[in-house]
């Protein structure tokens, strides 16, 4: 790993370590501390989301024309004010624009920060640099989150604005450690698209057919995993299965050790498999999850077996993140034609962000209610995840399904490959 790796490297930690202090205590703080009341807090999240899907769109290619740095420093800042307003607000109108400013700067830190390891990166070494990436995330933000949980005291404001304080200070330590980077420059986009894709950001990535398939599986992805975390599952969890608000943190606990425990292990499997199979592998890793959570609240042993079940469903999804995480940003990477690796991560970020902004919407009042039809639902979209990975595959030339043939092969600056004709 080089300087510029393990600056990028240290700085996305350190971003997911501020991101800790504050992201499960928001709604409490909205409604309660600041006493604005549930509806304001609903307000204030979606404000949060919808920041995301407007600024995305129009991330890609402004990170392709002025490069990544400058727009991760942007963010950066954007981010850093918003938390620290966010951290000082006391009226659901300046709650609401803090919350937008700092969804909008996090969300376009995403596809910035993806960009800047792939320039650094080469096929063969951005496999193991994406794990790294989501294991030091995820460290960051258990950290995080767990000395938060320690600072927080819902009957004192103060301890809250400390948390968007330190938020706002690790976002600034971001953006310094950012402009310390030197990057590669970028590739040019002439003679890497197929011949037959018009000369336009979105014509092209649409006409893409195998990038296309990788959002829809992207969508069912993030709809049927982490759009359930913290809504359908949780809400199953509690109604049907009977788990306490203590257990329900076990379990994202448990997730968070198998992701971090089982990063680099499981990344030694992953190097040496097609991607492809990786994902449908990870498809019936999540269906047998679910089949675990049906026996947790639909099946009629203990509540110590249905505890165990439930917290076992975490896990399995914990497993599943791990071996998606040297996979999926990779192949997303590796499909862009060089001079449009910006639009391709940003395209894919706001993918993952519909995602996450419908799956609490329909999972959420399935999982509350309708016990047996959410979990043969998201039992169905997990194997429709195997299904759509196999048909990805039949997209995908052998070294962007599996990089280690390639090996020998030096790509200048780490740009990725041309898009095949075939490709598309």
């Amino acid at each position: 790993m080089g300087a510029a790796m393990r600056r990028i490297q240290a700085g996305s930690a350190l971003s997911a370590f501020g991101v800790g202090f504050t992201v499960p205590f928001l709604y409490v703080y909205v409604a309660q501390v600041r006493d604005l009341g549930s509806g304001a807090a609903g307000i204030v999240l979606a404000a949060f989301a919808m920041a995301a899907l407007i600024v995305l769109p129009i991330t890609g290619r402004v990170i392709d024309r002025r490069g990544p740095l400058p727009v991760l420093v942007g963010a950066a800042l954007v981010a850093s004010v918003g938390a620290l307003a966010l951290g000082f607000a006391n009226s659901e109108v300046t709650a609401i624009v803090s919350a937008a400013l700092l969804g909008a700067g996090t969300a376009v830190m995403q596809p910035a920060l993806a960009t800047m390891i792939v320039w650094c990166s080469t096929p063969s070494t951005r496999t193991r640099a994406f794990a790294m990436q989501f294991f030091l995330q995820n460290l960051g933000l258990g950290i995080g989150g767990l000395i938060g949980g320690q600072i927080v005291d819902e009957h004192r404001a103060s301890s809250f604005t400390l948390l968007f304080s330190i938020e706002a200070v690790m976002f600034l330590v971001l953006a310094a450690i950012a402009v310390t980077v030197r990057l590669p420059h970028s590739p040019s986009l002439q003679g890497t698209l197929p011949k037959d894709a018009p000369r336009g950001g979105l014509r092209a990535l649409v006409k893409h057919k195998a990038m296309v398939q990788l959002c829809v599986l992207g969508f069912v992805l993030f709809f049927a995993c982490y759009g359930q975390f913290e809504s359908g599952l949780s809400a199953y969890g509690v109604e049907a299965a009977g788990i306490s608000p203590s257990t329900l943190g076990i379990a994202l606990a448990a997730n968070t050790a198998v992701i971090v425990i089982a990063q680099f292990a499981v990344l030694k499997f992953v190097e040496r498999r097609k991607r492809s199979r990786v994902i449908a592998a990870v498809g019936l890793i999540w269906a047998v999850a679910w089949i675990a959570a049906g026996y947790a609240g639909l099946g009629h042993g203990s509540q110590a077996m249905a505890t165990a079940a439930f917290i076992s469903t975490y896990a399995l999804f914990g497993l599943g993140e791990a071996m998606l995480s040297p996979t999926v940003a990779p192949l997303v990477a590796d499909l862009a034609p060089a001079g449009m690796v910006g639009q391709y991560n940003s395209a894919f970020a706001l993918v993952k962000q519909l995602a996450l902004a419908v799956g609490p919407a329909v999972g959420g009042p399935m999982g509350a209610s309708l016990h047996g039809p959410y979990i043969v639902t998201f039992l169905l979209f997990s194997l429709g995840i195997s299904v759509l990975a196999i048909r990805l595959g039949r997209q995908l030339t052998p070294v962007q399904n599996q990089p280690s043939l390639a090996k020998s092969r030096v790509v200048a600056q780490g740009a990725p490959e041309p898009v095949p004709a075939a490709s598309s």
